[in-house]
């Protein structure tokens, strides 16, 4: 794409930003943003899929939305101590019939807080397939992790500033609906949006990916504040050099700036997850981890997660039960799947086999101990 045929967004972006500022609620002070996080419990869950799925249109779509699962799911991370999840949302479903998306995301908060567990729900994604579309999704390819997932809004839709009106009014809808909702407990704006899928996607990516959500991340925030939730916005840092603010990237500069609450990503050791939070200390902020554990990467609930209770961060693993996204299988798995016999030597995420039953049982004792020596409860 040209950057004059870039231009035209751009310009439009920053018009509509100027006029949802006028209306929107400002952003949460340090002292509103502590003052939130000091009402919450520790807040332990995982990135939720539940195995029936391949990605987000196969979970919230009226065809495939399976309930029942969800249900059997979201009660073994409670049995465990988890109290959180991470949802993705997608626009497609919204686009295609708003009411009944908001029915089925209510009947998903109503099994959600039976089982104590407050879902962070995330409005857009720039991480795998480039080109979603609504209806029968694929079946997952053999031994390949997470081969059905797909961005939000993707790539042709963020190339068509007359996609925006749509977009805008998904956002506007959807927190409209539950940003009140206290079963509810926040809003990711955006997850990895300089992701350019180095490893799967790169060649079918815009070039100028990173430059259009750029334009397009501080009106995604705006419009999400323009719906005055009660609950914080946030879109987390993922990748660079947080030590210092001139050393941030753009994009990282905007997602620090324009959040309520401080979120991250880290798949690495103890040492280097430890480093990263105190990096992030500076801001005053309350701090979330909302993706980490990849036991193959040498990030592991052993070593992350009495961590992230010393600092009191919040922790949401990748990943709960073995099923369709195939996240049990490691990232190299694009490259060489996991196929003729040929297994991994250790799952690199999820929590449960597809049965309910442990993957590793001293990991699943470690999350009951731990959540229960910070929230109070006996397990």
């Amino acid at each position: 794409m040209t950057l004059s045929r870039f231009l035209p967004l751009a310009l439009a972006v920053a018009t509509l930003t100027a006029q949802d500022a006028a209306t929107a609620s400002p952003r949460w002070s340090e002292a509103a943003a502590n003052a939130w996080y000091g009402q919450q419990p520790w807040l332990v869950g995982g990135n939720f899929t539940p195995a029936s799925a391949i990605n987000q249109l196969e979970m919230w779509q009226a065809d495939s939305f399976d309930p029942a699962r969800i249900d059997q799911e979201l009660g073994w991370a409670a049995a465990i101590g988890m109290n959180t999840m991470r949802v993705f949302l997608h626009d497609l479903v919204w686009q295609q019939d708003p009411a009944g998306y908001r029915a089925r995301i209510d009947q998903f908060l109503t099994i959600a807080a039976k089982h104590k567990i407050k879902p962070m729900f995330v409005l857009f994604d720039s991480c795998w397939d480039p080109f979603p579309a609504l209806g029968k999704q694929r079946a997952p390819q053999p031994g390949v992790h997470n081969s059905g997932w797909v961005q939000g809004p993707g790539a042709k839709a963020l190339a068509d500033p007359a996609q925006l009106p749509r977009l805008e009014a998904y956002v506007k809808g959807v927190v409209g609906a539950f940003g009140k909702d206290k079963r509810v407990l926040a809003w990711d704006v955006w997850n990895e949006p300089d992701n350019m899928n180095g490893s799967s996607y790169v060649k079918q990516e815009p070039t100028n990916k990173v430059e259009m959500v750029l334009a397009m991340l501080p009106k995604v925030f705006a419009w999400a504040r323009a719906a005055n939730p009660t609950q914080p916005l946030t879109s987390g840092v993922w990748v660079g050099d947080w030590s210092t603010d001139d050393k941030l990237s753009p994009m990282a500069r905007i997602q620090l700036n324009e959040s309520d609450i401080v979120t991250f990503h880290d798949y690495s050791n103890p040492a280097a997850f430890e480093k990263r939070i105190e990096f992030l200390t500076r801001y005053h902020r309350p701090i979330l981890c909302t993706e980490y554990m990849a036991r193959g990467n040498q990030s592991t609930f052993e070593g992350s997660l009495p961590v992230a209770l010393k600092h009191r961060v919040a922790a949401y693993n990748w990943g709960l039960v073995q099923g369709k996204t195939q996240t049990h299988l490691p990232w190299d798995s694009w490259k060489q799947p996991y196929t003729g016999g040929r297994e991994p030597q250790i799952w690199f995420h999820e929590v449960f086999k597809n049965d309910g039953s442990a993957y590793r049982e001293p990991e699943v004792k470690l999350i009951r101990e731990l959540t229960a020596k910070a929230n109070g409860k006996k397990r």
